[in-house]
């Protein structure tokens, strides 16, 4: 019988000590530089332990800035100091990245809250008024207090509008037995301007936002999550600071810091490297780039590969920040070259829109005094990555678009 292909792996010794500390999902025991973050929600939902209603709030802040584990930190030292108490206190959290219609957000609620598997909510068929009315039921059976958690809420809202808000919003006015608090998680600044004013008003109670990490926070993180995750001594100097500091440049991001390090660590043990170092950490930055930007740029629809390509052919030909129009004028031939009818210049506009908030490229509007506004847009795909070569790999189509030959106008 030949030998397990797993057994050389597991008599090797990890540089982790546990990886699962590296890991967005891990909740550390301590958040540095989120405590006047924390305090805030603390502030406000130790009304829960106190028999009263808590205010909703909305978090807001770009991603990896720590509002769901700062908010899953405070939930887990409420309930158990709920416990300790005598106080019932339920907290539930829904990623509405996942569960995104109104339906299965009070379905979801509601089965979380009822002890009788038997009686769950179906995954659909029953009206959203009678699911509605089975959450108050179990909320009422159990008493006490309810802070619900909605993750990625701007998500939900842009997909189905606002909708589920407002009877979230009015349960404690339908309530006897117990209280209801909800706090929204969003990566959008303009949230509330997506919803209607009244369920604005009762939604914002209190808003948290938070601010991106600088770099010596980052390392700060860093360190604490090596610490409890990676072996004493395989770490070499400048490891950290290199991590830390490239995730600062990309918004402060302390998760994309965690996904270097993390990475890099298993660049180290995959090549039988007893020390992580600098290079492991640039193996790392480079992994990582291609396996975010690759299937995105893939997976762009057809006419959005066409402006993307419109842009890169203008900073081939020497011309950067160019304007919504001159990407228009060249996007019009490729269009003739793939033998498809262009779409009109104010759904370009939106592409151009779609592609910026996919971080392929940037647009910055300047002002052209009484001429009005105009965008200047730029690509910023790293250039360890070839978006043409995906674009041709990805679509067929591409190729007689990347073949044709172009008579692009230079400024003067």
């Amino acid at each position: 019988m030949s030998e397990n292909i797993f057994n050389h792996l597991l008599s090797n010794e990890s540089l982790f000590k546990n990886r699962e500390v590296l890991h967005h999902g891990f909740i550390p025991s301590n958040l540095p530089h989120r405590e006047k973050e924390i305090q805030s929600l603390v502030h406000n939902l130790v009304e829960a332990l106190h028999g009263q209603i808590p205010s909703n709030m909305i978090l807001y802040g770009q991603p990896g800035l720590g509002k769901t584990a700062a908010t899953r930190h405070v939930c887990q030292q409420l309930m158990s100091r709920g416990r300790e108490l005598g106080r019932t206190i339920h907290t539930v959290e829904i990623n509405c990245c996942t569960i995104d219609t109104k339906y299965r957000v009070l379905s979801q609620l509601a089965n979380e809250l009822m002890l009788d598997t038997s009686k769950h909510v179906p995954f659909t068929g029953w009206p959203t008024d009678k699911v509605l009315s089975r959450l108050k039921e179990n909320m009422e059976r159990l008493g006490g207090g309810h802070v619900f958690v909605l993750d990625e809420i701007d998500h939900l809202v842009k997909r189905h509008g606002d909708d589920i808000l407002y009877p979230l919003t009015s349960l404690n006015y339908e309530l006897r037995n117990s209280r209801c608090c909800i706090i929204g998680i969003t990566n959008d600044l303009n949230f509330t301007d997506l919803l209607d004013a009244r369920i604005a008003s009762r939604l914002g109670s209190e808003d948290i936002a938070f601010s991106p990490y600088n770099a010596q926070q980052i390392e700060d993180i860093l360190a604490q999550r090596a610490d409890a995750g990676i072996r004493e001594g395989v770490l070499k100097e400048g490891v950290i600071k290199l991590c830390s500091a490239l995730a600062a440049q990309e918004h402060g991001d302390a998760r994309r810091a965690l996904d270097l390090m993390r990475v890099a660590v298993n660049k180290a043990d995959v090549n039988g490297d007893e020390l992580v170092g600098i290079e492991h950490v640039r193996m790392a930055q480079n992994q990582l780039q291609f396996d975010q930007m690759t299937p995105v740029i893939s997976g762009l629809p057809f006419h959005q590969k066409l402006v993307l390509y419109s842009i890169l052919l203008n900073e081939t030909n020497g011309l950067t920040n160019v304007s919504s129009g001159e990407i228009y004028s060249v996007y019009q031939m490729t269009c003739d070259n793939a033998a498809v009818t262009p779409l009109v210049s104010r759904s370009i506009g939106n592409v151009i829109k779609n592609l910026d908030s996919l971080g392929l490229i940037t647009t910055k509007t300047t002002s052209l005094g009484r001429y009005g506004r105009s965008n200047r847009i730029n690509s910023c795909i790293p250039k360890n990555i070839d978006p043409i070569q995906i674009m041709t790999n990805s679509d067929d189509s591409m190729k007689p678009v990347i073949q044709a030959t172009y008579r692009l106008q230079s400024r003067l």
